[in-house]
């Protein structure tokens, strides 16, 4: 069963990235941070992750956002400020639809969301460090079957523990 790992706004955390990142390895495959990690672009933490910029990254060679295909899903990363996140999904679903994306993932606002627009699943795994809707830093993993649009969302605590009440699933194949 394919499996991507998303995560936003780590703000400058190394050790807790890599544990993430250590814990998953052999699991997902693919990582996605949405931006915010205040990181070098070659930080290790940051080794084998897709990156969006975030407005608190200041790398120059760091992308606004980045389309990534995945075992037959296709990913855009962004971080979201630059898609007005905080006040409407509309302009990062229309963006996915542009990209055809299948999944359209950002942070910035450090709350957790997940939620069906038309054919597309727009989420945010909310904050690894600074998290605003929960007391709980979080991250989040999607899997699906190959070959299908029946996506399962579940995040977890930074500590790795599955928060079983926050598991949801979306079938991407219609637009209901």
């Amino acid at each position: 069963m394919p499996k991507a790992l998303i995560i936003s706004d780590s703000h400058g955390l190394t050790e807790e990235l890599q544990e993430v990142k250590d814990r998953h390895s052999q699991e997902v495959d693919a990582f996605i941070h949405c931006g915010d990690s205040e990181l070098a672009t070659d930080a290790s933490e940051l080794e084998g992750f897709h990156y969006a910029k975030g407005n608190c990254d200041f790398e120059a060679d760091m992308e606004n956002e980045q389309i990534v295909d995945v075992k037959g899903v296709r990913f855009l990363v962004a971080h979201g400020h630059l898609l007005q996140v905080k006040q409407s999904l509309m302009p990062i679903y229309y963006r996915a639809e542009e990209a055809g994306a299948d999944v359209a993932c950002f942070g910035h606002s450090h709350t957790i969301g997940a939620e069906k627009v038309g054919d597309k699943l727009i989420m945010n795994p909310g904050s690894s460090r600074l998290p605003r809707d929960r007391s709980e830093p979080t991250y989040a993993i999607i899997e699906w079957e190959d070959g299908s649009k029946e996506l399962t969302v579940t995040y977890y605590h930074m500590d790795g523990n599955k928060l079983e009440d926050l598991e949801v699933q979306f079938d991407l194949s219609s637009r209901n």
